[in-house]
């Protein structure tokens, strides 16, 4: 027997639009959601994935003169070191 689970705060044009996308899909609800989880799922491991291993946005020159213009400016009157 299938056990029957429920989720709260679903409004009912929400839970209308997933019916009818998995309707349009020919899927069952629980597969159509499965198929949702693991979609949102592969997309954030692959935004995180993009955004951690992005290159270099500014060349090691241009980070070490930002640096150094961050140590001068800490020194100036009413900088708290």
């Amino acid at each position: 027997m299938v056990e029957v689970k429920t989720i709260k705060d679903v409004e009912e044009r929400t839970w209308s639009k997933f019916k009818s996308l998995a309707a349009r899909n020919n899927m069952k609800l629980g597969a159509f959601f499965e198929i949702v989880i693991d979609d949102y799922d592969s997309h954030c491991k692959k935004f995180w994935n993009e955004v951690l291993n992005m290159g270099k946005m500014i060349s090691d020159k241009e980070a070490e003169e930002r640096i150094k213009i961050l140590k001068e400016s800490r020194k100036e009157y009413g900088f708290r070191i």
